[in-house]
């Protein structure tokens, strides 16, 4: 079993690529996770889908099937052509698999470095598959751990300290533009989701006032009310009052479509700042002069000056993830002794149980003293094995641990076909025909 990830981030994927390949809701990506769990050699999977990536994470038995057969389920889905979408992405294989989903969750690969949504992102990600049934201990087993490394990021480092997200980015950027007028300004957010209500939130911090917009009133309009008495709700269906009344937008919506366009604006001559967070992107290309629009990747950009202030932190950052990884791949090593530890006391059991008929049978011992009888011989052998035992469990994590257990598997007569010991060497990677 191995792992793989394949990624289309803001990092190597442009961001109308990335528009095409977002899931526009739970169903799409319910179904798509199905479709690639049907293929034998994909055994668990889940997909993070944010508005900066799209990946794909799966525990499979060929790297290579699993690669091609992601990459062609996707363009299906997407309508973006295979080898476009091959080109685009980034494929990471076992160990560097693992560095990358620790570094995800840790918010090292982040559009804004020390970000806090992302790790509550790949665990929805994670219990969205579990809950549909494609995803289970194998890709638990490394959630697991990333959690655990992303928690020491932030305990031994300062990287998330004020942590920011997109929608922090954005409100800044209409701070540096406004300066101190923007107190008092109303900004209209469209979209209660998260991203939204983080918007809303910081905008409340600077003394603006703000207008939430939403599908769903009922739900929007409970969310105003969590954020405070400044914040008032209406329906994204009295969208153009608002776009022609107030200068300030910050839209995050999940729709597949724009809504924004150009057939809303009546009045062209007003200064306006828009901030469009959405993954589809919610705007569409408008032509007004007096427009200052900034996308998704304009974010980037604007998060880059504050890149150097934690770049120093990022790379202590990366030694405890490489820690991690190390030490997920020791416990890796140790987990898969156990199933022969596991045979070689069955085969004890057996043993005891055999020689305690024959016993039994021959009049050696009476047959009431059967269960005495066994405690002791159990208890013999359970003293026999121990040292043996621990001292397969401490060779399991040396660089020759595999060659001592399959001997000892040898020895003992165990089947280890679907233990495969040396999968987790480091190094070694199953990828036979990528080039």
């Amino acid at each position: 079993m191995y792992y793989q990830v394949l990624s289309f981030n803001h990092h190597n994927c442009e961001q109308s690529i990335r528009e095409e390949m977002a899931f526009s809701d739970e169903q799409e990506k319910s179904t798509f996770l199905h479709e690639l769990v049907e293929f034998k050699f994909i055994h668990e999977a889940y997909v993070i889908s944010t508005c900066n990536r799209v990946e794909i994470v799966v525990a499979t038995s060929d790297n290579f099937s699993s690669y091609h057969t992601i990459l062609g389920l996707l363009s299906k889905k997407s309508n973006v052509d295979f080898y476009k979408l091959k080109s685009s992405g980034r494929k990471y294989d076992d160990e560097e698999a693992i560095v990358h989903i620790f570094s995800v969750v840790s918010s090292l690969d982040s559009l804004v470095i020390g970000e806090s949504q992302i790790t509550g992102q790949v665990k929805d990600a994670f219990k969205f598959s579990h809950e549909n049934g494609t995803a289970g201990k194998k890709l638990n087993r490394v959630l697991s751990y990333a959690i655990r490394c992303a928690a020491e990021v932030r305990n031994v480092t300062n990287i998330s300290k004020n942590p920011i997200s997109i929608a922090s980015v954005a409100v800044a950027q209409a701070h540096k533009i406004y300066g101190d007028n923007i107190i008092g300004m109303r900004g209209v957010v469209i979209g209660a989701g998260e991203m939204g209500t983080i918007a809303a939130k910081h905008l409340l911090r600077l003394g603006c006032d703000v207008v939430l917009l939403g599908r769903n009133l009922e739900k929007t309009q409970r969310v105003a009310n969590e954020l405070g008495e400044n914040v008032t709700a209406d329906s994204v269906e009295k969208l153009p009052k608002y776009l022609n009344r107030y200068r300030l937008v910050f839209s995050a919506t999940s729709s597949k479509e724009t809504i924004i366009q150009p057939r809303m604006i009546d009045n062209s001559n007003l200064d306006r700042v828009w901030f469009d967070m959405a993954i589809p992107r919610d705007i569409e290309d408008m032509g007004l002069e007096k427009l200052k629009l900034f996308k998704i990747d304009d974010l980037k950009t604007i998060s880059n000056e504050n890149y150097a202030i934690k770049r120093e932190q990022a790379i202590e950052a990366k030694e405890i993830v490489y820690r991690y990884k190390d030490e997920f791949y020791s416990w890796l090593k140790a987990l898969s002794i156990e199933p022969v530890i596991r045979d070689m006391r069955l085969q004890v059991e057996e043993a005891i149980e055999a020689e305690l008929n024959r016993a039994i049978k021959k009049r050696f011992v009476p047959n009431e003293y059967r269960e005495n009888m066994r405690k002791m011989a159990e208890q013999m052998f359970n003293r026999f094995l121990h040292n043996a035992t621990q001292n397969l469990r401490q060779s399991s994590t040396d660089e020759d641990g595999s060659n001592q257990v399959e001997a000892i598997s040898k020895i003992f007569d165990i089947n280890i076909d679907d233990v495969n010991l040396k999968q987790y060497r480091e190094n070694e990677h199953h990828v036979k025909g990528y080039k």
